[in-house]
């Protein structure tokens, strides 16, 4: 899904949100350049795999926060985990590198990729991510997030990082 299928996709489900353009952003660092309103809740997001390249990842956390990779290989049950090429990124999610966002789970059509999600980032009102373009970011709740997420048919899992 690009950026319009997103908004529709949004408005269709009722979904309440706040969106805004900004120059292409690749890392926090950029997001944080653009001095944006609502700065502090844009999540960070990574795909990550194991090493036999069995077990895909996305990885949405609070932006101030690191992923130690050896604790969650032991939190996750996984096999050695880094992170996935731009090739996977590309093949899996349909995104290229710095606009990794949650709703690229949506162009996962096999459903092969687990959605990690910090539970901490259900203590906020809202969070900020890529509409699956790196030139916008939209606030939503994360329990909006989660409902298109539960919809897409997605596996996840809400875990302490």
């Amino acid at each position: 899904m690009n950026k319009l299928e997103i908004l529709n996709m949004l408005e269709q489900l009722n979904i309440s949100y706040d969106y805004i353009e900004h120059p292409a952003a690749y890392t926090i660092e950029d997001m944080d350049s653009f001095a944006l309103p609502n700065a502090h809740q844009v999540a960070k997001n990574l795909f990550i795999r194991d090493d036999k390249k069995r077990g895909y990842f996305l990885i949405t956390l609070q932006k101030d926060k690191t992923v130690n990779l050896k604790q969650l290989r032991g939190t996750l049950d996984s096999r050695p985990l880094s992170f996935a090429s731009e090739e996977d990124l590309s093949n899996y999610l349909g995104l290229q590198k710095g606009a990794v966002s949650p709703f690229g789970i949506l162009n996962d059509t096999e459903r092969k990729v687990v959605f990690i999600v910090d539970e901490d980032l259900f203590q906020k009102t809202n969070i900020g991510i890529h509409p699956n373009e790196n030139t916008a970011t939209i606030w939503l709740s994360p329990d909006d997030l989660m409902s298109v997420i539960k919809e897409h048919g997605t596996a996840f899992r809400m875990i302490k990082i």
